[in-house]
């Protein structure tokens, strides 16, 4: 469950959030053109893109250790870390120092498999004052004590919470995926309603997890995901289904689609890279997401569908929910409710074939970005 948040503190992030209601819409009236193709470049576009009204940086991933001393079997979770950059176009004019031109939010989440019980926290500030900051020339992301930064082949991460903290070091073992057509996936009907888009999948993953005090070393696989754009959501769109899974031969499947209020696909698509590096795109029309069994949050009373079934061009696919109760309520940052959670991928035959994460956003209300 979240920290307990001080009265200081809950009014602060309803300051910002005002601010980002009340002033982002400024340049709403402002055409959106189509995003042009460009050669992503790195590791200046492993930074911030501030230029860009929405951006964020994701990692996912799965880790185990051993339990107690003399345990059998080791001890599963997964792990969620994101940061998120928002411009504030109605700022843009102000002179003074003190203008919100970019908020900075970050959100944390930690599975305990065996224990069945999610734990999440989240963060936003003002970028500046030395309190936020998006780097452009490279990852290098800071808001309060939470971090995220690279060097070279290895990023690290340090996300200390009331309740639990996350200190992990990620490697590089695979070439960058470019999402799309080279860098640049198109999210709806429209040519606008795209984004700049790369993975990084089968990211070897060690440190420290700690929950309530007790600490855990672990080992594990995680996937990134960064993604910069000025329009995704396409008019009726309510909200997005993805999936993101490293596979167990050292593949990596993504899909998503983005849904109507009627559960209908407004876009959608994805790519397959096998383990020879063999990469294959998935255009819209290509993708179906079936909803299987659902679970009703008893604290949102909203349904989710935990089990899918995915037919891609390669393969159909079975997505089951490590644990039902992953949701996280992040209205004192970003202002959504989403389900978010380590999930286990089979192939059309039941066998296990990779795990990674599963997110459904836009099923309470519809998703604002």
């Amino acid at each position: 469950m979240p920290a307990p948040i001080s009265p200081r503190s809950a009014l602060r992030r309803r300051l910002l959030l005002a601010s980002l209601a009340g002033l982002g819409g400024a340049g709403l009236n402002a055409p959106v053109l189509a995003l042009p193709a460009k050669t992503l470049v790195f590791p200046r576009d492993r930074g911030a893109h501030p230029d860009f009204r929405t951006e964020w940086w994701y990692i996912t991933g799965q880790a185990e250790t051993l339990a107690a001393s003399g345990a059998a079997s080791p001890r599963r979770f997964g792990f969620q870390l994101t940061f998120f950059r928002s411009r504030v176009d109605g700022t843009a004019q102000m002179k003074s120092r003190f203008a919100a031109r970019q908020l900075i939010f970050a959100h944390a989440a930690v599975t305990d498999v065996q224990g069945g019980k999610l734990w999440h926290d989240q963060r936003i500030a003002r970028e500046g004052f030395g309190v936020a900051s998006a780097s452009q020339q490279d990852m290098a992301l800071k808001l309060r004590d939470w971090t995220l930064t690279a060097n070279g082949p290895r990023y690290d991460a340090e996300l200390p919470t009331t309740d639990f903290a996350l200190s992990l070091q990620f490697e590089e073992t695979q070439s960058v995926l470019l999402q799309g057509r080279q860098g640049l996936s198109r999210k709806g009907p429209e040519k606008k309603q795209a984004s700049y888009y790369y993975s990084q999948p089968q990211l070897t993953t060690r440190g420290r997890l700690q929950i309530k005090g007790q600490t855990f070393e672990i080992t594990g696989k995680a996937w990134l995901d960064h993604e910069w754009s000025e329009e995704i959501l396409a008019p009726g769109a309510v909200g997005w289904d993805w999936l993101g899974m490293n596979l167990e031969d050292g593949g990596a499947l993504t899909a998503f689609r983005l849904r109507d209020k009627a559960g209908n696909a407004v876009w959608a698509g994805g790519s397959f890279r096998s383990a020879q590096g063999e990469l294959r795109t998935f255009s819209h029309g290509e993708i179906v997401f079936s909803p299987g069994r659902s679970w009703k949050s008893p604290l949102t009373q909203i349904s989710y569908p935990v089990e899918w079934t995915v037919r891609t061009p390669v393969n159909t696919y079975v997505v089951k929910a490590v644990i039902d109760n992953q949701e996280l309520d992040s209205r004192n940052s970003t202002g959504s409710i989403y389900w978010e959670g380590l999930s286990q991928l089979l192939d059309s035959r039941g066998q296990r074939v990779g795990a990674g994460y599963l997110e459904m956003t836009g099923y309470g209300q519809a998703l604002r970005l």
